[in-house]
This record gives structure tokens, sequence and C-alpha cells, in this order.
């Protein structure tokens, strides 16, 4: 954990209440070797005036060369609503990078055993994480002409939003060259109902192996849904949301129940694997 001063290079919105906010992190040598070893899933705490506690934000994706980091919150309190009037050129203080983020080994080895590519499923604020884990799973998965080197291949990535005014980062993905589905759940873009739809659609179009390993994140009824929809056997990690004091083990106010005992949230998640989660 790093505790350093980023400067805002960018602060706009990007969806209905939904911004995205870039920080310019300091360009030392001790920086850029940080930003090499973030981990997908992992988040940051920020520090807002006036506001006693920090705000743990996700990581949404990261960038060693400019050293920079992204991040995606959608205005929900007072403190959302503070940074969503922060202005280029503002010090931030950060603590960074924090919690256990996304193992890729697991999607690799499932690819290589089973065939298939890695699903990705996101839920409106748990879409940002997706984009950083996305980037990594190309870039470790395909060799530059894009065809598979035994690795994870070309995700696929179920995004969920309620409608299409909320929806945000479909085009990013695709760029990365993501297979990308969206659904809402008013049918205001893409297809309409839940992600666990699109699951099942490709389950009966596909069969039961239409992925060799699930990657979630989103709100705990979405999660649960996810691995109820999932056939049995897929390896999967998600990534839990949940109110945080320190973000870094030390208060013990975001523990949950798994199978293996309790663990923080902010320490030992925010991912966790499928099979320790206790529904």
């Amino acid at each position: 954990m790093r505790n350093d001063i980023a400067t805002i290079a960018g602060n706009q919105r990007i969806a209905a209440g939904t911004w995205e906010m870039i920080l310019q992190m300091p360009r030392t040598h001790e920086v850029r070797q940080a930003l090499g070893k973030i981990r997908p899933g992992q988040f940051l705490n920020l520090k807002l005036a006036e506001h006693y506690l920090r705000r743990p934000i996700s990581i949404c994706d990261w960038d060693e060369e400019r050293q920079s980091i992204t991040i995606i919150y959608k205005v929900v309190g007072g403190g959302t609503q503070a940074m969503s009037r922060m202005s280029a050129g503002e010090p931030v203080d950060l603590l960074w990078p924090l919690g256990n983020g996304y193992d890729l080994e697991p999607a690799a080895e499932a690819a290589s055993s089973a065939g298939g590519a890695p699903l990705l499923i996101g839920g409106g604020v748990g879409v940002p994480p997706m984009a950083g884990l996305c980037r990594r799973l190309i870039r470790e998965g395909t060799d530059g002409s894009g065809d598979a080197r035994g690795g994870s291949g070309r995700p696929l990535v179920i995004l969920g939003f309620r409608s299409a005014e909320d929806a945000f980062y479909l085009e990013h993905f695709e760029r990365m060259g993501a297979r990308v589905i969206a659904v809402t759940e008013d049918g205001s873009m893409g297809q309409k109902g839940f992600v666990t739809d699109a699951m099942r659609a490709l389950q009966e179009e596909q069969g039961p192996a239409y992925c060799s390993s699930f990657f979630a994140c989103g709100p705990e009824a979405m999660l649960r849904a996810v691995c109820e929809a999932m056939p049995e056997g897929i390896p999967g990690q998600l990534s839990f949301e949940e109110r945080m004091g320190c973000g870094f083990g030390a208060c013990m106010g975001c523990s949950c129940r798994t199978k293996y005992g309790n663990k923080r949230i902010c320490k030992d998640g925010p991912v966790l694997r499928r099979e320790e989660i206790l529904w």
C-alpha cells in the first residue's frame, strides 16, 4: 500500500450520474513499479476535504507509461457529489493499490484444458474493474496477431445496465478486441433483461461449456444469480461491494462469512472465488 498525492487530469460525466476521473500519478520510478504490480479488481481509497472517511473506488484501468490511473464512480451521496465537482489540476490524496484482485492464472489454465474463452460480467458500477481485467486477459492470452497462444484468448463481456442512459464503456471494450453483449432492464439498448438472461441464451446456443471461466463484479444479488446460472465446475471469481471503514483490514468492519471462516472484503477481497462463498 502506498500513500501518494495524484493530480486530476480529467473528470467528466460519461453516463447518467456516472463520471470518469483520470488521475496523474507522481512520475517516479517507485510509482511506475507500483503501477506494474496492480492486479485487476484492486481499489484505491480517496481522501476528500470535509469528509472523515476515505472513499473506496475500484481501479478501472491504469497506464504504466503515462503513469496514470482511471477510476469510474457513480454519484450516490455527498462524497461522490463532491468528487463530481473536482476539476483538472486539483490534488488528490490516495491510498493504493488496496485489496485482493483477480487471479488470471485460473483463466489461462481453464482455457488450456477445456478450451473456450473467459466470460466477464459487469453490472452497473461493477463494470469498471472489468476494463483493466479485459485488457490484461487479452494481453496475456493472445499474441500480437490476436491468435490465442494457449492462454485465455478473446474474452466475452456481458455488461448490464438499467437503461441506455446508464450505459458506458461498450465501445471501450470493443476497441480492446472483446466480444460485447449489452443488456438493459428496460430494453432501451441491447438485449432486454438481466445479465443472467444473456448467460442463459449463450448456454442454449453453445451448450454448458460456452465459457472456460468467469469473472463478475456488481451488486451481491447479481453475483448470486450469476453463480446460480453458471454451470457447476466452471471456475469463477467475484468482486463484492461493501461499506468500508479503513479499507486495509484494520477495523474489521467489512467482514463476511466464507467456507474458510470470516474474511475482510477490503483485505482478503474484494475478489473471492466462487467455491468459497456462502450465500
